[in-house]
């Protein structure tokens, strides 16, 4: 069993009245196809050119661990080449990912292989394209960005499997309290209804990404990764044009980010379990209250 899910959208190019007017305006997701075809990286960046220009990079890695309640999230859990992991996600299964790797920094002249997507949406973030390394069996927790950005996702040398839900549904998805990420204990996947309560009902959108690929995902969504092949995605970011919607980022990254961490290192297991507590309160009482508007 799993949640309520439907496809998203798929077009192989649109226009940036269309994209405003159904996507970017009413904050749905969209799939396309043909936005990466003029770009160099599409062809360029495959696992082995990116090994011969970064190498030698130390990249910490993560993998699909419960977070430690003593420690920051997305806390890493070794180090490595990265020349050697890039080896490593080709030859075999592996749950270890690389997280919000800005290689640009490393490799400047990479920016000239790819182009901002200015002409559908402003506001792009030219500072912070991310790139998101994982092995087969690899798994990104399931969550939304604490800064609120409109995302450009373009995935690279195989297949990423996305589940997506509105912001709406952050209760019922058992969302912990001062964070933007969900309790870590069911699987978005396969999910356990009686266990889980809440999340029966709960509707999104199911992506299954291939090489060259987009999905713009709009501020706020939350979303889960899962890497079917040893591959790779670049994420670009862009403010939302609303005042409102980035003096929420601003909240976010004060109150959901630094605060919260601090928390967490003081009161480490306890703070956690009051806090996993408190997100099944809070999920069970908004089941009581039915769907979302």
């Amino acid at each position: 069993m799993s949640f309520i899910l439907k496809p998203v959208d798929t077009v192989e190019n649109i226009s940036p009245e269309d994209f405003k007017k159904n996507y970017l305006d009413p904050r749905r997701p969209l799939i396309i196809k043909g936005l990466t075809k003029s770009w160099p990286a599409r062809e360029k960046w495959t696992t082995e050119y990116l090994k011969e220009i970064a190498g030698d990079v130390n990249v910490s890695l993560m993998d699909n661990s419960k977070a430690d309640p003593s420690k920051p999230i997305n806390s890493s859990v070794a180090n490595m080449r990265f020349g050697d992991y890039l080896d490593l996600i080709k030859r075999e299964p592996t749950e270890l990912r690389i997280f919000f790797f800005n290689l640009f920094k490393h490799v400047p002249d990479l920016i000239k292989d790819i182009t901002l997507p200015k002409d559908l949406m402003g506001g792009f973030i030219e500072s912070m394209p991310a790139m998101f390394f994982g092995g087969s069996n690899s798994v990104t927790f399931l969550h939304y960005d604490i800064d609120l950005p409109h995302l450009f996702h373009t995935h690279f040398g195989g297949r990423k499997h996305i589940i997506l839900f509105d912001n709406k549904w952050k209760e019922r998805l058992y969302c912990i309290p001062n964070a933007t990420y969900a309790l870590e204990d069911y699987d978005v996947a396969n999910p356990d209804f009686e266990k889980f309560p809440a999340l029966k009902g709960v509707e999104g959108y199911e992506v299954f990404l291939e090489h060259g690929d987009t999905l713009f995902m709009p501020t706020g969504m939350w979303h889960w990764m899962k890497y079917l092949d040893g591959s790779f995605s670049l994420s670009l970011r862009a403010w939302d044009a609303s005042i409102t919607r980035k003096a929420q980022s601003v909240f976010n990254l004060a109150i959901k980010g630094g605060l919260d961490s601090v928390l967490k290192m003081a009161l480490k297991a306890p703070y956690a379990k009051y806090r996993e507590r408190l997100a099944i309160k809070r999920a069970e009482r908004a089941l009581a209250k039915g769907s979302p508007k």
